[in-house]
């Protein structure tokens, strides 16, 4: 029999939404992170946006998952009291080409099942927010903000009031499957420790791909390359010209260099995009010679030297520069054919507002694998 019925590795805000899912199940949950504390990668180095779902492909994980939980993100907010606030987007175009580009975005947007966006122009966008300069815009009323660590202590606390406990300062070295399907996994720190559980879900972010190769009996051909897309962020000096979100035109590697307001009213802009080999989360404060540059096609009057590094996030892709964007991947039995396994990879954004959605398609994939079937890859 063995020790443990579930193990989540990582402790981000995907992982602790799973072991929230599966222990509110009544399945035995153990999280284990490397880390000394919850939700210290990419999980606390976002933007901390509840997406509409707007830019992603009809059809894909990362469209359907994340209109399903912006949903249930701001019923779980209302619900647990986490700070939280739905400021509305604008999508701004800069040019009158970009303002013909709009409506094929609201287009894809409604096609996602996101029916509230309405097209304004220029003079409209700058009643609106009076500092903005653009030929036409696209206001998104349900995008909004969030405490990321305050929406992470909640789902632990839910996780550990149904039983689950998690496991800090414990790194993953390897494992293995059993003859009896189990599997074997093998665990370093102050005090290192091997264990069996029936099922594992590998929710490690950057580190995914990695640790799938570690755990032997799944061939490899399955597993994606890791890239790594690091943002800067800078912060911006004095109060806030803007009430609202406010987002260039999307490009293939991510959302540009928009603006975002924190809960207490602080503005902030990035990320921008840098291509390194591992992680790194240092900030090259010469990397905001470029902002001003493209902050200034929607704010023209920002002010020279208003800009002080902020910090980095690492985006954790699994395509590499000039790729398409690549979709989610939960990825189980019928694709690396290890039952009671799940692997997620390229977990990006959306992956913050798409989390207590990601957590339910992670659990019915574990429930397909039971019956032999798995339709989430």
């Amino acid at each position: 029999m063995a020790d443990i019925d579930c193990v989540v590795l990582g402790a981000g805000v995907v992982g602790l939404a799973i072991a929230r899912e599966l222990a509110q199940a009544g399945r035995e949950v153990l999280i284990v992170d490397a880390a000394e504390s919850i939700g210290t990668g990419t999980s606390s180095r976002n933007s901390e946006v509840i997406h509409a779902g707007i830019y992603y492909p009809q059809g894909s994980l990362k469209a359907r998952l994340c209109v399903e939980g912006k949903a249930k993100l701001y019923e779980y907010c209302e619900q647990r009291g986490i700070a939280h606030k739905r400021l509305g987007k604008l999508i701004v175009a800069a040019t009158p080409e970009q303002t013909r580009r709009l409506a094929a975005i609201a287009q894809r947007a409604r096609l996602n099942g996101v029916d509230d966006l309405y097209q304004i122009d220029g003079k409209q966008a700058a009643q609106l927010e009076p500092a903005l300069v653009c030929d036409g815009a696209l206001v998104s009323p349900s995008t909004g903000i969030v405490d990321s660590h305050g929406l992470m202590l909640a789902l632990q606390g839910d996780a550990e009031h149904a039983g689950a406990q998690c496991v800090f300062m414990t790194p993953f070295r390897e494992g293995r499957v059993l003859d009896n399907g189990e599997f074997l996994l093998s665990f370093g720190g102050a005090e290192s420790m091997d264990l069996t559980a029936r099922c594992v879900i590998n929710s490690t972010g950057l580190s995914a791909p990695d640790v799938a190769r570690r755990l032997a009996g799944q061939p490899h051909t399955h597993i994606p390359t890791a890239y790594y897309c690091k943002g800067s962020y800078f912060t911006l000096a004095g109060r806030s010209p803007f009430s609202r979100l406010i987002y260039p035109m999307p490009d293939n590697a991510g959302l540009g260099v928009h603006l975002t307001v924190d809960l207490g009213g602080q503005a902030k802009f990035g990320p921008d995009t840098e291509w390194i080999d591992g992680e790194n989360y240092d900030i090259d404060p010469r990397r905001a010679d470029s902002f001003y540059a493209a902050v200034r096609q929607y704010w023209p009057d920002m002010p020279a030297g208003a800009l002080q590094p902020g910090y980095t996030g690492i985006r954790p892709k699994i395509v590499g520069p000039g790729e398409p964007a690549a979709d989610f991947v939960i990825a189980g039995p019928s694709t690396h054919g290890v039952a009671g396994l799940v692997n997620l990879f390229g977990i990006e954004s959306p992956g913050l507002t798409a989390s207590l959605a990601i957590a339910r398609a992670v659990h019915a994939a574990l429930d397909c694998a039971l019956r032999q079937s798995d339709v989430f890859t």
